[in-house]
């Protein structure tokens, strides 16, 4: 038996609130040795108090020693084991703007890119540009026709964009064209199946295409394609939980990873304050709320300790806002840790505190990953994060007899 039919088995309906904030890429390394993290450096009086009244640990987003990407990192927090929903990037891109993804459909990222006259990649982003130059270069693309293929070119945010090939016989393993690099031109796009060779086809007479349209557009004179798949099957939220859960994020792949388990995605405006406002809007309607912030892992990936310092105090400063709401459960966690020092994901456990009255208290006194490693949660698989909010929140009923 699954945790997910266990779950199934157990639900237990009441008027509970849970709140899951997730603060992207929050676990962080010190800069020195025995020195302080970002979230330790940081000043988070109302995280300290939330620590003093719940239980600590620490979450591993996948394996230890595996860094996932942000798709696995929140699957795993959603209960959804990594290894078993592998979801392609393009899948979440295109569900984050609301783009109705079909079983003949393979999604696409897109990443405007620029070339140099000998066509190496110059800029993996083309400096990345605003969304007033990219939304017309979408618009140019979307015109681009391939027999026997329905081809839809939408744009996202700035240098990002979603292309959906729609068609009979198309498969979603094939390998990106971004190498990941500059000084070398794009990769051609390979089959990693050969039920997806009609796919590596349309998606050459697609781009063959976009380099002649674009080829005037410096710096977005080109594009690469990433997270070549198509929308895998999925039990959704309310089937395996039995709560109804809506999702407040702002940027587009974590609305579209929160679509694609069943919540509802609501109108979140641009800051956490407006975030927080349709949170309290919404409070009613739902028994599960999915708030996301990303700014943490940002700065970690700029290599700028202070600025995720400071987004970190940002961040404490909502949390007076959720409290009086008085949520059943409250979890303040990350999908994965981006350490500054390291200017990516990693494969760090990452920091999680879960306050609610029905805690086992464990006398931590402040939110921070060396409390976490000695806090009563212990150290364990994120997809084990949900069951235990659902009991915390009394919504699961005794196994056996």
């Amino acid at each position: 038996m699954s945790v997910h039919d266990l779950t199934r088995k157990l639900q237990r309906k009441n008027d509970s609130k849970i709140v899951l904030l997730v603060a992207d890429g929050l676990g962080g390394l010190p800069l020195q040795p025995g020195g302080l993290t970002e979230l330790e450096t940081a000043q988070t009086p109302n995280l300290d108090a939330l620590a003093q009244r719940g239980t600590l640990g620490l979450s591993v987003p996948v394996l230890p020693g595996i860094t996932p990407g942000s798709g696995p990192g929140h699957l795993g927090l959603f209960g959804y084991d990594p290894l078993e929903y592998q979801i392609g990037r393009g899948v979440l891109e295109g569900l984050g703007i609301d783009f109705d993804l079909g079983p003949n459909d393979v999604a696409i990222r897109g990443n405007f890119c620029s070339l140099d006259a000998a066509g190496n990649i110059s800029d993996r982003r083309a400096g990345r540009i605003g969304n007033d130059i990219a939304a017309p270069l979408c618009e140019k693309l979307d015109q681009i026709t391939i027999p026997g293929v329905e081809v839809f070119v939408r744009h996202v945010k700035e240098y990002r964009l979603v292309v959906v090939f729609r068609g009979e016989g198309l498969g979603g393993d094939v390998d990106d064209t971004d190498p990941q690099a500059t000084g070398v031109p794009p990769l051609d796009p390979v089959a990693r199946t050969a039920a997806s060779e009609k796919t590596v086809e349309v998606a050459r007479q697609f781009l063959a295409q976009a380099r002649e349209i674009l080829k005037n557009d410096h710096p977005a004179n080109f594009l690469m394609l990433r997270g070549i798949a198509k929308r895998p099957p999925i039990p959704t939220f309310e089937e395996v939980y039995g709560t109804r859960a809506a999702a407040i994020a702002v940027y587009p792949m974590y609305r579209g990873l929160a679509r694609l388990v069943g919540m509802d995605v609501l109108d979140a405006g641009q800051t956490l304050d407006d975030q927080m406002a349709r949170l309290k809007q919404a409070w009613s309607d739902y028994d599960f709320f999915f708030i996301h912030f990303k700014y943490t892992d940002s700065t970690g990936e700029d290599g700028n300790f202070e600025a995720k310092v400071k987004r970190t105090e940002e961040l404490d400063g909502c949390l007076p806002k959720i409290v009086a709401l008085n949520p059943t459960v409250l979890i303040v966690t990350g999908d994965h840790s981006t350490p500054s020092k390291l200017r990516s994901h990693s494969w760090h456990p990452v920091p999680t505190l879960l306050a609610a009255d029905a805690c086992r208290f464990d006398g931590s006194t402040s939110f921070g990953e060396a409390q976490c490693r000695a806090g009563g949660l212990g150290q364990f698989e994120a997809k084990y994060l949900m069951p235990l909010a659902l009991a915390h929140a009394g919504r699961l009923e005794k196994f056996g007899a």
